[in-house]
């Protein structure tokens, strides 16, 4: 196997390594060499790129199923064979190592192969989320000065084919219109896999964070294959089962990331997947296909769990349930343990690099989302002059750890307000740990309604209102107001059976709950359930323009 990275710049005076792409745009490595090296050490890491971790399974096991989608299954002999008829397909095309490769695509064996392709050819991949539209993909294709990109439908090709960088553009299938397809007859020269340097860039997550645009995060192989692996594994109590993950959301997320570099390449596990959410068909994979584990957002959860149990459900398979994405409200969670019997785990992370979960906890967890895992991610809380704080006092979350993120991708202005000088990451969270070293979050720094000068935390009001009976789910956001900047309106979705809703019986609820009348919604819009954006992640922009027609129609605003 041939050996190649990207350029790489001597470390600094602060030992700092930095990469560059082919195409010039640099990957800084903010955390300082000597810790990486460490990690390695430690074992947090496994020294190796993650297509040679993939052909470590494939050796191991090449009749076990690797990935199971929409088409069928594939095996692990059989997905490395499409593995590198796709990365053969991308060497004759000129792509290579430190070359930056784009992926959208809907989740399935073309996803997967695709990415694995990428990681073959010693190059960085970038999936794009499916929420992310024809612009953004200019965007984010620019900024990262991909070079390669597979992409559908076509007329996203169509859209990024004249920028500069772009040497290869892809479709499923057998291509048309002049754009090679991903199913094209096997290329006509033999490929050699090219071994990626581990510490250097493997995969792009995307989050819209609170940015303008969406946010490129960089990570190395090791921080994947370490990590972020390391959280998954603690998941399972007994490494001589071989995991089985159903994976419900997209895996170009940040929560979906776990799926191919990790279920795949590191676990050697089985992928399930589906190219659309559907509860019902969710059931019907857990029956059909034994997963011991389903990776959900919280929705997604609670619409599974809302459906009637039919003759004969069968989910004994699952050893638990596994939320991430937002925050879950003990409602959810409650029901999801009726209905399936098994623990719910909370994650709390990101793509910026924060982890902390519920897995393994001795101690019931209350509302807290676990006790950081420092071979994951070190966790500390700091006051506004970047001072850690102690026990018991609330301020930013920062995280430090084998899976904390390279940098932020051609964006030095995001790595000066979201690193530290010495790799620690600024999660822009409000949070406190307590004294038993459990993780509580508040909420983001910044998502607050301002009324009439008083900043009023959206999270802290969510938290109360799900503790009502009758509220299934509940969101709180701002409605514009020329009085007072904003007023605070409660978005809710009533529990099956509840009687109708009032603002009086939540304001009632909030102030029997301690909340002090200031931060009291004045605004309540019913809901029979919260819209979704594509990741499946409550779409905060939808509900917003609702709430301000509803106040409008009020004569509110």
């Amino acid at each position: 196997m041939t050996t190649v990275v990207p350029a790489v710049l001597p470390a600094g005076r602060d030992g700092h390594r930095v990469w560059t792409s082919r195409a010039g745009v640099p990957f800084p490595d903010l955390v300082p060499r000597a810790r990486r090296r460490a990690w390695v050490r430690a074992g947090l890491c496994p020294d190796s790129d993650l297509y040679t971790q993939f052909t470590g399974r494939v050796r191991q096991h090449p009749d076990r199923t690797a990935l199971v989608d929409d088409t069928g299954t594939l095996s692990y002999a059989a997905l490395d064979g499409e593995v590198r008829r796709i990365a053969a397909l991308f060497t004759e095309a000129g792509l290579g190592g430190g070359d930056v490769v784009a992926l959208r695509l809907p989740d399935g064996r073309d996803a997967v192969a695709a990415e694995l392709a990428v990681y073959a050819i010693g190059a960085v991949a970038l999936p794009l989320p499916p929420s992310t539209d024809d612009r953004d993909t200019r965007a984010l294709l620019a900024r990262a000065r991909a070079r390669g990109a597979v992409l559908a439908p076509a007329h996203r090709a169509q859209a990024v084919a004249e920028l500069p960088d772009l040497r290869a553009v892809f479709v499923p299938g057998p291509g048309h219109d002049r754009v090679p397809g991903l199913h094209a007859p096997r290329p006509r020269h033999p490929w050699t896999p090219r071994r990626a340097d581990p510490y250097g860039p493997a995969r792009i997550l995307v989050s819209s964070g609170s940015e303008t645009e969406p946010k490129m995060v960089a990570y190395s192989h090791h921080a994947l294959a370490g990590g972020r692996a390391r959280y998954v594994r603690s998941l399972h109590p007994d490494p001589a089962v071989p995991p089985r993950h159903l994976v419900l959301v997209p895996l170009a997320s940040s929560f979906g990331s776990l799926g191919t570099p990790v279920t795949l390449a590191v676990l050697g596990g089985t992928l399930i997947v589906a190219a659309v959410f559907d509860p019902a068909g969710a059931l019907r994979l857990i029956a059909e296909h034994r997963p011991t584990h389903l990776f959900a957002v919280p929705t997604m959860l609670r619409r599974i769990a809302d459906l009637p149990v039919q003759p004969g459900e069968d989910t004994s398979s699952l050893r638990s349930v596994v939320s991430s994405g937002a925050a879950l409200p003990p409602a959810v969670a409650q029901v999801c343990r009726r209905r399936f019997g098994r623990p719910v785990v909370t994650v709390y992370g990101s793509s910026d690099g924060v982890n902390c979960h519920t897995a393994g906890e001795s101690h019931p967890p209350g509302d807290s989302v676990g006790t950081p895992d420092p071979a994951v991610a070190r966790i500390r809380i700091t006051g506004p002059d970047g001072t850690p704080l102690p026990p018991g006092h609330s301020g930013q979350i920062e995280a430090l750890g084998p899976m904390t993120p390279m940098c932020y991708v051609n964006a030095p202005d995001l790595d000066a307000r979201y690193r530290t000088p010495d790799g620690w990451v600024r999660t822009g969270d409000l949070g406190r740990l307590d004294e038993h070293g459990r993780l509580h979050v508040l909420g983001r720094l910044k998502r607050i309604v301002v009324r009439g000068g008083l900043n009023i935390s959206l999270a802290e009001v969510e938290h109360e209102l799900g503790g009502h009976p009758a509220v299934a789910e509940a969101v709180c956001v701002p409605v514009p107001d020329p009085d007072l900047g904003e007023r605070l309106c409660a978005c809710v979705c009533p529990a099956p059976g509840a009687p109708a809703l009032t603002l009086a019986d939540l304001t009632a609820h909030l102030g029997a709950r301690g909340l002090s009348r200031r931060k009291h919604p004045e605004l309540l819009l019913t809901v029979d359930e919260m819209p979704l954006g594509p990741t499946g992640k409550i779409s905060y922009r939808t509900l917003m323009a609702r709430a301000a027609r509803h106040a409008r129609r009020l004569g509110l605003a």
